[in-house]
């Protein structure tokens, strides 16, 4: 991946007036293309690749900020009974902004007819087991 290709999204000023929340390091927003209704991303300030390349404070960060928007969006929507949460680190695993962002995905009871193996689905045909 070529950071250089194109201007990184996240860091684009124009990203505050996206912004939902904010703890240290890290701030959240919606999913320009949302999985479920509620789908976040948070992200660090500081341009950094990926998780391998974040500071131990910005991982702090990171899951801190997750635990409080996981309990805001429970509090919005009664519907939600689970999350998927994760991160692509690489163009094999599917990160296609490289700027480290961990996706927060609430989910509801039937969103998806099998969901058994979660997030073992980025391999089609190894979800199930």
């Amino acid at each position: 991946m070529d950071p250089s290709s194109k201007p990184c999204p996240f860091c684009d000023p124009s990203i505050r007036g996206r912004v939902i929340a904010e703890l240290g390091t890290v701030f959240g927003i919606r999913d320009a293309y949302p999985v479920t209704p509620g789908h976040s991303l948070i992200i660090p300030r500081r341009h950094v690749l990926d998780f391998f390349t974040m500071t131990d404070e910005e991982h702090r960060d990171m899951f801190a900020f997750f635990g409080l928007l996981r309990e805001r969006l429970l509090a919005e929507d009664p519907e939600i009974t689970g999350f998927n949460f994760g991160m692509n680190c690489g163009r094999s695993a599917g990160q296609t902004v490289p700027h480290a962002h961990l996706h927060l995905i609430p989910r509801r009871d039937g969103d998806c007819e099998k969901p058994q193996g979660g997030v073992r689905g980025v391999i089609p045909g190894r979800q199930a087991y």
